[in-house]
């Protein structure tokens, strides 16, 4: 588009649904994470569910500052 020579704002719009489209990707991939990869962690214990849940609690943060 920009090659193009397209309009601004259509672009901004394009980049603004791309976006959104990446984040609803970026939820659900957490989403299954944590419902499979941190839950089975914090079932079996120990050292490894806190790793999973430090590590699920991080992404979240990069996710909210995104």
């Amino acid at each position: 588009m920009v090659e193009e020579d397209s309009y601004c704002i259509d672009i901004l719009t394009q980049v603004s649904a791309a976006t959104r489209a990446l984040q609803a990707v970026a939820l659900g991939l957490l989403e299954d994470h944590i419902g499979h990869c941190v839950a089975d962690a914090i079932n079996t214990g120990g050292p490894e569910a806190e790793e999973k849940v430090k590590e699920a609690s991080a992404a979240i943060a990069r996710l909210v500052r995104s």
